[in-house]
């Protein structure tokens, strides 16, 4: 059976629809990238936004529509935590949450054997282990997503990822670092470490996220790590020290701020304040060279007051970020932020993306002029029309020309100009 992936959300999610591509493949199916091609699709759904489960109820009916006579399959974090709602959607064939990516051939099997609609969705155990197989590839052609963590506890106010995700459980260090011996003997050269609350890694095992990095760095093939992203409250000065100890580390910081507002990140109930933020930065701007820092700043959230918005943008100014994701708050049902009083209005919310996006691209352009004039070591990752385009170690991109087609290398090049660009929500 010729099957198309669907994925939306996070490099977790991506590193799942790997897995089940490759379950899929073991069991005889192959992976096509048209639908048009298919006879199965596979969503493998988001539901950190209402945008998220919009995108997902979505994308189930059209891939209905493309393939009437053939089979849908839902799949993640959205059914998994509104089981109800993901059975509603009667377009899907098959439902499932992100418990056991794996058994998704399985379930194909006993559809195609009964032609009775499956609804199947494990819940999370509170004693649950990591159980997520590894991957012997990634679409990616020079780097590679690496799950070694699941599960989440911060319970932040706006966020139904603890629902959705179940208990902390990390990736023993052995099997990290079998997975990355694998990767690089297919060709990877650079592994991005990621989970749903990475810097949580370990804390089951005795081990912490440095421990992840050594291991994921042994494998001589593999020549960066990087990391995903960072809860900032997680990282100590100890932290900082042995990332710095390993040659491999690629000194980029996606540190997630939300908000620049004391007052809203109380209310979000995330575990410090900027003071700490602002503190980090400093320690880590301090301890590596020339590193980035980037993050993801919400707007809008339940009770946002201008005067919190407006320190908000005072606050990614200041910090001067090398590249921020902007997004507006969603009202997820079930969380306590839903039942906040003081809700900002959608057309409110759009107005404060806009200004702080207008921010965002000010800074990232301020970080592109530092660039200038200096030799940076870029990861080649496409090749088309004379021009060669990868990421330097701190996730500057860089585009030069080049007579021959590097793909997969890594070049140094000297940076000599810092090219206009066009921030978007």
């Amino acid at each position: 059976m010729n099957i198309f992936f669907y994925t939306l959300g996070c490099k977790v999610n991506q590193y799942e629809t790997q897995v089940m591509a490759e379950a899929l493949e073991q069991k005889g199916h192959r992976i096509v990238t048209d639908i048009e091609a298919a006879d199965c699709a596979v969503i493998n759904s988001c539901t950190v936004t209402a945008e998220s489960d919009r995108k997902t109820r979505q994308a189930v009916r059209r891939m209905r529509r493309r393939l009437p006579s053939g089979v849908v399959i839902l799949v993640g974090c959205m059914p998994q935590a509104f089981p109800e709602e993901g059975a509603a959607l009667s377009e899907a064939d098959i439902v499932t949450g992100n418990a056991s990516p794996q058994k998704i051939p399985e379930l194909l099997d006993r559809f195609i054997k009964s032609g009775a609609r499956i609804v199947e969705i494990l819940p999370h155990e509170r004693d649950e282990k990591y159980s997520t197989p590894a991957i012997c590839r990634f679409e990616e052609r020079t780097r590679a997503y690496m799950k070694v963590q699941d599960g989440c506890d911060r319970y932040c106010t706006y966020c139904t990822i603890p629902k959705a995700r179940g208990v902390i459980r990390s990736r023993t260090l052995g099997e990290i670092e079998a997975e990355a011996a694998r990767l690089a003997e297919n060709g990877f050269k650079e592994l991005v470490l990621v989970g749903i609350n990475l810097t949580s890694f370990g804390r089951d095992l005795g081990k912490t996220i440095c421990d992840a990095v050594s291991a994921a760095a042994r494998p001589e093939g593999i020549k960066r790590i990087r990391l995903g992203s960072l809860e900032p409250d997680h990282i100590s000065d100890e932290t900082l020290e042995k990332l710095k100890g390993e040659e491999k580390f690629c000194p980029q910081f996606h540190l997630a701020i939300q908000s620049g507002s004391d007052t809203t990140l109380k209310r979000m109930n995330r575990h410090y304040d900027t003071a700490f933020y602002r503190d980090l930065v400093k320690r880590i701007r301090d301890r590596f060279e020339n590193p980035s820092i980037t993050t993801d700043i919400m707007v809008g959230f339940a009770g946002e007051t201008e005067e919190e918005f407006n320190e908000s943008v005072a606050f990614l100014k200041e910090i001067g970020f090398a590249r921020a994701h902007v997004f507006a708050y969603s009202r997820r049902e079930g969380t306590v932020a839903a039942a906040l009083k003081s809700q900002v209005e959608p057309a409110e919310k759009d107005r404060r993306a806009a200004v702080m996006a207008r921010a965002a691209e000010e800074c990232e352009e301020k970080f592109l002029k530092t660039q200038v004039g200096k030799t940076a070591s870029v990861l080649i990752e496409r090749y088309k029309d004379g021009l060669a385009e990868g990421y330097t170690e701190n996730y500057t991109r860089i585009s030069f020309p080049y007579p021959t087609d590097p793909t997969g290398e890594i070049l140094s090049v000297r940076v000599t100009e810092a090219m206009p660009i066009k921030f978007s929500l």
